[in-house]
């Protein structure tokens, strides 16, 4: 691939979402990098977590939806370029973080030490309680257990027992066993600690070796802390305090001295447990827990300058997603109605985007309108500016969806299954509309589809996404022609464009794994007609097949046995350019 700008960086990304006491694992340790001005394709089954990944882009999961691990990295200029006022205000705040971070810096001159309290009072703890591993066995076990028993209650509930009395009484029956068994692990629990307890009690030999080593660790501690620290952690911390104040300045008063208390008190910690603040990834990580990292430039002296490391991942105030969202990164929905509001003009609602994030006048923001209305392809646009959604057919609704999400000209359009619910004419007609306007507005289209069809007259790249994860990676023609994952050989072979006169339509047998569970092996594996011994014992590594193209499972590894995908797609090439025209 030619060289281009990474857009969005996206690195092990791990979404999860509570449901009934539960975690379940949506999405499973994605890495994947997005390109300026390309079009990519998501595909995969309902339920593979397509839609998820992308909500992730713009801060849209649901609200028991969470990312739990990883960075989503957005590489834009002109959002990461941050000026903040250099007021007497402000300077007498920075003087007062800096004198505050030169304070806490004494405390890495202790950290080792630190560390070593912090060891010998978790090992006491371990002693007398559980240790960190017991508790989380026995928490397992105990939540394990109680969904099991919400499970069957409810199961209980939906049987009528005038009916059904056996298995009314058999369910109650499980449900005593059950409450019994966490009765049981309750009680286990407790006497281990107390048991425990009572041991460290009595152990007066051990009590005493451990208040004698504790008492030595904080003698060295303080003789450490009270140390000098060297003018380079000093031209260290002006810089931190700097950029602790551009992190804020784009908020409020009373929100900026908040996360101000709370950048500092997480500085502290961090230099009490003496990481690298000179390590670029390791600084960026301990701003990110708080509000993203502004990484200081260069001032005047009246402005502050720097940029910001845009970690889409740890974003946790509206006021940043409202410069994101729709500015820098668009959504187009696959019901164009549930994305219009019906009492609202389309004018009115082509506008208010324009006016929200653009600076310009009413009727500057109407001529923008009207001129976006005649780009996505509306007849007599004057005319139809006041109309009301119920008034636009079908197709003309969904194109009233891409003009609202290019009103702002965004860098990525994310396009949820666009066509899904329009007539195949219709699939087309839109479909060549957003390939006309990325020409012209130059942004990267991220689209969410099961039609394979359009994948192959629309994207540059594709990603099969199979059970939270991505298994296959590659160009449109490396993936169409080249696939290399037994799912893609299924998803392919599944085309019904692919079917033989009088012969069955294949289809993939099973179902998805559960994503409550911690999955062993190749998640594919139990649905994998070429399914090896490893696959369900080891997770396979991302191979990479050429330089753009790679595949997530273990028939590429060379020491496995050399197997041909399946006949019906070994000669794909003809029938897709009769069936697609590509």
């Amino acid at each position: 691939m030619e060289e281009k700008k990474v857009l969005l960086s996206v690195k092990d990304l791990r979404v999860k979402f509570r449901v009934r006491s539960r975690k379940l694992t949506a999405i499973r340790g994605i890495t994947m990098d997005f390109y300026e001005n390309e079009s990519v394709a998501i595909v995969g089954e309902s339920g593979s977590g397509k839609s998820v990944f992308t909500k992730t882009f713009a801060g849209m999961l649901e609200s028991n939806g969470y990312i739990s691990q990883g960075s989503i990295i957005f590489n834009d200029e002109e959002l990461s370029d941050t000026h903040v006022r250099l007021t007497g205000y402000a300077r007498r705040l920075i003087q007062k973080g800096y004198r505050r971070m030169n304070e806490y810096s004494k405390l890495e001159l202790g950290a080792d030490i630190y560390r070593k309290k912090l060891e010998l009072e978790k090992e006491k703890k371990a002693r007398c309680s559980m240790s960190e591993e017991e508790e989380e066995n026995f928490n397992a076990q105990l939540k394990r257990l109680n969904y099991k028993r919400t499970e069957l209650f409810n199961q209980k509930q939906a049987v009528d027992a005038s009916k059904e009395r056996a298995r009314y009484k058999a369910l109650g029956a499980e449900i005593s066993q059950l409450d019994c068994e966490i009765k049981a692990l309750k009680k286990q629990m407790a006497e281990t600690i107390a048991t425990r307890k009572q041991a460290m009690k009595n152990d007066t030999a051990y009590q005493a070796e451990y208040d004698s080593r504790m008492a030595k660790l904080k003698e060295e501690y303080q003789a450490a802390i009270a140390g000098e620290i060297t003018q380079e952690t000093k031209d260290r911390n002006l810089i931190l305090a700097k950029e602790v104040y551009l992190s804020v300045g784009r908020y409020g008063l009373k929100k900026r001295l908040q996360l101000i208390t709370k950048l500092l008190n997480a500085l502290k910690q961090a230099m009490m447990l003496g990481v690298d603040l000179n390590d670029e990834t390791i600084r960026n990580g301990v701003f990110d827990e708080v509000v993203f990292r502004v990484k200081y430039l260069d001032e005047t002296d009246k402005v502050l300058h720097g940029t910001c490391v845009l970690n889409l991942a740890k974003i946790q105030y509206a006021k940043d997603w409202g410069q994101i969202r729709g500015s820098k990164i668009a959504t187009v929905f696959q019901d164009p109605m549930t994305s219009l509001n019906p009492i609202i003009t389309i004018g009115k609602q082509i506008t208010s985007v324009i006016l929200k994030h653009q600076n310009c006048s009413e009727s500057e923001a109407r001529a923008r309108a009207l001129e976006l209305m005649r780009k996505v392809g509306i007849p007599n646009a004057e005319n139809r500016f006041d109309d009301y959604p119920f008034q636009y057919s079908g197709g003309m609704r969904q194109r009233i969806v891409v003009a609202i999400a290019l009103s702002c000209q965004p860098k990525i359009l994310i396009c949820d299954e666009p066509t899904t619910a329009l007539d195949v004419t219709i699939q087309a007609q839109i479909l060549q509309l957003l390939k006309d306007l990325q020409k012209e507005f130059k942004f990267t289209i991220i689209f969410i589809t099961h039609d394979l069809g359009v994948v192959a007259n629309i994207a540059d790249r594709v990603a099969v996404v199979y059970a939270g994860q991505v298994v296959e990676l590659g160009t449109t023609e490396e993936v169409f022609y080249d696939p290399r994952h037994p799912y893609t050989w299924a998803l392919l072979s599944s085309l019904p464009q692919l079917a033989q006169r009088n012969t069955k339509l294949y289809s993939i047998t099973g179902t998805p794994p559960s994503l409550y569970n911690n999955i062993e092996g190749d998640a594919f594996a139990p649905r994998n007609p070429y399914c090896l011994k490893i696959d369900t014992l080891k997770e396979p590594p991302m191979f990479q097949v050429t330089e753009t193209h790679f595949a997530k499972t273990w028939l590429l590894d060379p020491r496995a046995p050399k197997i041909e995908k399946p006949e019906l797609i070994q000669d794909i090439h003809e029938k897709l350019v009769k069936a697609y025209h590509i």
